[in-house]
């Protein structure tokens, strides 16, 4: 009896972890956000790499642009 309580706890244990591992990978089919391009179908790696620093690049340019809020003094 023992036995097959500990079965039944690894099948439940094995389920959730399933079901997790499932949402996790739909969640990394979620579509491109706006201003970030496709990159071209026949690139290379290398322009691949190129524009994906580039992209980063600007993403990170346009956050330090952006001001700071300043905190309420209390």
């Amino acid at each position: 009896m023992r036995a097959v309580f500990g079965v039944l706890g690894l099948l439940i244990a094995l389920a959730i972890v399933a079901v997790l591992a499932k949402k996790q990978l739909g969640a990394l089919n979620t579509p491109t956000p706006a201003g970030v391009t496709a990159l071209p179908a026949g690139a290379t790696p290398q322009q691949q790499s190129q524009q994906i620093q580039k992209q980063i690049g600007q993403t990170v340019e346009s956050t330090l642009q952006q001001a700071r809020p300043m905190p309420d003094d209390k």
